[in-house]
Order: C-alpha cells, then sequence, then structure tokens
C-alpha cells in the first residue's frame, strides 16, 4: 500500500530543520512519494533546493510554485517573471500554492484576485496543474476560475474545509479535492465525514499540510504537537471510513489520482515499506 501526501510545508523551519529524518519515518508509514508545497518565491525556491538534497534521484520528491494570497500584495511583474522561472525547473509539478482568502485578509482581496488571476494564465500557458487555497471564499473562487477551467489540465483545492454547496461546485468544475487532518478533529471537522462519500474516486486526494492540521485521532500525540507526513495514514483511515472503503481501497485509487494529475512516476511497490 502506497500514499502520496500532496501537501507538505517542508520548508517550515520545524520541518526543515529536520527534514531528513522525517521523511524516513514518512516512508516507513508507506507515504512514497511527497510534494513540497510553495507559497512565495523564497519559499518555493527553498523547496527545490530540499528536493534536490535529499531526493537526487527524483523520483520521490516534487514541488510546487506559487505566491499565497497571504501574500499577495507582493506581486508584480517581477514576481510573476521570477515564478514563470521557477515553475520550468524540473521538479515542479504545480502552479500554487495560490487563490483567495477572505478569511484571514491578510492581502486586499483585489490583490488576492490579481495574484490569482495572472497564477492562472501561468498554469494555462505551461499546461500546468493548479494547488488553490480557499477559505470563505468560495463563490469568487468559483467565478474566477470558470473562465479558465477549459485552458488548464486540472486543479485541486487543498486543504477542503467547506461545505456542501461549494464542494459541489468545485465538483462542477472537475476540480480535485484534498482532504487533510482536519476531517479528523471532532470539534470542527465532522461535516466532512459526510461530504467525502459523495466525492467520486479519481477526484479525492490525500494530504498532511504539515506541520499543521496534527490529527486528533492520533494517540499518543507528539509532545511538541506537530504534524508531519508519517501521520497521513490517519487522514486515510478516516477518510475510508466515512466513505465506506478499506484503507487499501482508498489508498490505491486516491495514489493513482495524485500521480495522474501531478505526473509523477510510478514507484514499485517494495519502495514503499510502511504499511498504512
Amino acid at each position: 500500500m502506497q500514499l502520496i501526501d500532496i501537501g507538505v510545508n517542508l520548508t517550515h523551519p520545524s520541518l526543515a530543520r529536520e527534514a531528513a529524518a522525517l521523511l524516513e519515518r514518512a516512508y516507513a508509514a508507506g507515504v512514497v512519494q511527497l510534494i513540497l508545497t510553495g507559497t512565495d518565491l523564497q519559499d518555493s525556491r527553498q523547496a527545490l533546493e530540499l528536493r534536490a538534497q535529499l531526493d537526487p534521484a527524483g523520483q520521490r520528491l516534487f514541488s510546487t510554485a506559487g505566491v499565497h494570497p497571504h501574500q499577495a500584495s507582493d506581486w508584480n511583474s517581477s514576481v510573476a517573471a521570477d515564478l514563470g522561472e521557477l515553475l520550468r525547473q524540473p521538479g515542479v509539478c504545480a502552479v500554487g500554492e495560490c487563490g483567495l482568502d477572505f478569511n484571514r485578509d491578510f492581502a486586499p482581496r483585489a490583490q488576492q484576485e490579481k495574484a490569482l488571476e495572472a497564477q492562472l494564465e501561468l498554469a494555462v500557458e505551461l499546461g500546468m496543474p493548479v494547488f488553490l487555497h480557499e477559505r470563505d471564499a468560495s463563490a469568487r473562487l468559483l467565478a474566477i476560475l470558470r473562465p479558465f477551467r477549459d485552458r488548464l489540465p486540472a486543479a485541486v483545492v487543498h486543504c477542503f474545509t467547506g461545505d456542501k454547496p461549494a464542494l459541489y461546485g468545485y465538483l462542477d468544475l472537475d476540480l480535485h479535492i484534498g482532504i487533510t487532518g482536519w476531517i479528523c478533529d471532532e470539534r470542527r471537522g465532522t461535516h466532512l465525514h459526510p461530504l467525502v462519500g459523495q466525492i467520486p474516486q479519481g477526484r479525492l486526494l490525500l494530504e498532511s499540510d504539515a506541520p499543521y492540521l496534527l490529527p486528533r485521532t492520533l494517540r499518543p500525540k507528539p509532545k511538541n504537537g506537530q504534524n508531519e507526513p508519517a501521520y497521513l495514514p490517519l487522514v486515510l483511515q478516516e477518510v475510508a471510513r466515512n466513505r465506506g472503503e478499506t484503507p487499501a481501497q482508498l489508498a490505491a485509487h486516491t495514489t493513482a489520482c495524485a500521480r495522474q494529475l501531478f505526473v509523477l512516476p510510478d514507484l514499485p511497490d517494495q519502495q514503499g515499506t510502511g504499511q498504512p
């Protein structure tokens, strides 16, 4: 059984300083490939550097490159040009993390929309999938995506935490949905339990979003309270339970889906040493 973590913030200082050991734990848990999330130019460059350092063969680690809505105020023509160069580097498999965040509003909404539209144009130009962030902005995100959708190869709404209308809107646009440990949170994630069963096979992906969103079903909890990709099997188990699937069935179709969407290489079974 193999798993792919489509979103890990390995450049976060708490993870980067022990990245090699963290990856060994992930591989031992059956998480055989990981996509490192880029959230601004510096972060995206660092993700590429970590990939080259920790996976010189280029079979296990991949990265995204983009500007998160929290950093949208920094968007300008120079950033756009530099990002375009990054996206052309080997191992970069998606544009993003980009999108809209009307929950925290760290950047003006108009600037968020401008940066998102520019990154969607880059994705169209380069024929790359998009790794999307959305909080409290599903209607606006759908409105912006709709004119681009036929020209994009694929897009995933990562860390989906929304409601049924948002989910159906994304599925109607043929988007993929990423599910994290949010679904393991009995305080705020139970609304996802019936929703994950309504995501078709071929559209569902799993992710840790580490170091954030430690699955609350994990026992014992780590003393540092920090999430890591080795805990992705907890997300697998919770999603499988709510879909009426076995963990092996869910692992098989979400892994196949991730490989197809991000154009990742197949790995022989013996390279996934763990059993989620």
